[in-house]
């Protein structure tokens, strides 16, 4: 189970919202999005109750028989009890019969309370809980306005989630303070039982400056490097008992099938991510004027996959640069995420990822170990837990 960043469904339409804008109780200062400081005010930017009927309505008159809904931010637990209640009650009401109705939330969870707790576990909420390692790692750049760390009431907020049974996986921005710690990390993860796993390379950009290059916390060397040390930790002979999705999405290739994460499979996902106010945009990478392909208060979803902007951007991914088109790990990889490349208008063209060493060095470093593990998985099938 994962919480995969552009909330893509690759079956359908996935929908991804920012539920508050970019209202957060915390100032992380890694954050690509929220320049709230931590101090997002006594009114909360929810999205309106027309717009969400309206969307959900066209949503579900589409559906094919699943819905997929993640919810992000900012902090989208400041949007309340009442907002949650509201949309799984619009769900309900516009859904087709038989439609299977997915919502992911992704939260730093200081917020989450027994009574949180119980409706996610009622309305199977998949939960995304933000945790950069342990305490002295994470209170380092996950704080408050008054610059206090947040690792206590994270973890409060995850005992709640344990104690009403929800399921969640734990998301790691990897940066500067905890790239050279995979063995710790990981260590971590063991010591608190925690099973699904997924790591996010600190990148420092605005998301809607999409006109500048990103600017990156860590190397590809460093991150390369914490790749292959975790991937020792993962492995554990062939058992591995961690749910690793960058790990995982390479298994599932080498067993023949797709990774799960659009950074690593041939196209973007049909993905529609929304703001508070309606506007709509093709990824969550892209939030910026020059690539809004509508807004939903008067625009239908039909409307808004055919706006120009929306077949643009997915024409990005696999116009793959030079050296992507002969790689040998082009299965693994397929030219990574756009947003991470260098455009050349000019050109026409674009450089590789900016990860993209890191990619190669994982990918050879593992490649015999994860082919002994799919023709173990192959002869002798179990079941095990997988992001995706």
């Amino acid at each position: 189970m994962s919480l995969s960043c552009t909330a893509g469904s690759h079956s359908g339409l996935g929908v991804m919202w920012k539920t508050v804008s970019e209202d957060c109780n915390l100032a992380c200062d890694y954050c690509y999005y929220s320049t709230c400081g931590g101090k997002p005010g006594p009114a909360i930017n929810r999205i309106d109750s027309g717009i969400l009927d309206k969307f959900i309505q066209d949503y579900m008159q589409r559906s094919s028989g699943s819905a997929t809904f993640a919810w992000q931010g900012g902090e989208p637990l400041l949007a309340g009890h009442e907002f949650f209640e509201e949309v799984v009650y619009r769900q309900a009401l516009h859904a087709p019969p038989h439609t299977v109705i997915s919502n992911s939330l992704q939260t730093n969870a200081t917020l989450i309370s027994g009574r949180w707790a119980a409706f996610f576990k009622t309305y199977h909420f998949l939960i995304g809980v933000s945790l950069d390692g342990p305490q002295q790692i994470h209170d380092s750049r996950r704080v408050n306005s008054a610059g206090k760390g947040s690792y206590v009431q994270v973890m409060n907020g995850i005992s709640h989630l344990r104690r009403h049974q929800v399921d969640f996986n734990i998301l790691t921005v990897i940066h500067k303070g905890n790239v050279g710690k995979a063995r710790e990390l990981m260590a971590f993860y063991r010591e608190q039982d925690f099973r699904f796993i997924q790591f996010i390379p600190c990148m420092d950009f605005r998301s809607q400056q999409v006109d500048q290059p990103g600017v990156y916390e860590i190397t590809a060397d460093e991150y390369g490097e914490f790749l292959c040390e975790a991937f020792d930790e993962w492995y554990q002979d062939g058992k591995p008992e961690i749910s690793v999705r960058f790990f995982d999405n390479m298994l599932s290739v080498y067993l023949g099938g797709e990774a799960e994460s659009c950074i690593h499979r041939a196209a973007c996902p049909s993905s529609l991510v929304l703001e508070q106010n309606g506007d709509a945009f093709p990824c969550d990478f892209y939030i910026n004027e020059e690539w809004k392909v509508g807004n939903i208060a008067g625009d239908s979803i039909a409307d808004m996959l055919a706006h120009p902007n929306y077949e643009r951007f997915h024409q990005m991914k696999p116009a793959l640069p030079e050296p992507c088109q002969s790689c040998e790990w082009q299965p693994l990889c397929y030219g990574g995420c756009p947003r991470n490349r260098k455009w050349n208008p000019e050109e026409g063209g674009s450089s590789p990822d900016y990860f993209c060493r890191s990619y190669m060095r994982i990918y050879a470093y593992a490649d015999e170990r994860m082919r002994q593990l799919a023709g173990k998985l192959r002869r002798e099938p179990v079941q095990r837990g997988c992001n995706g």
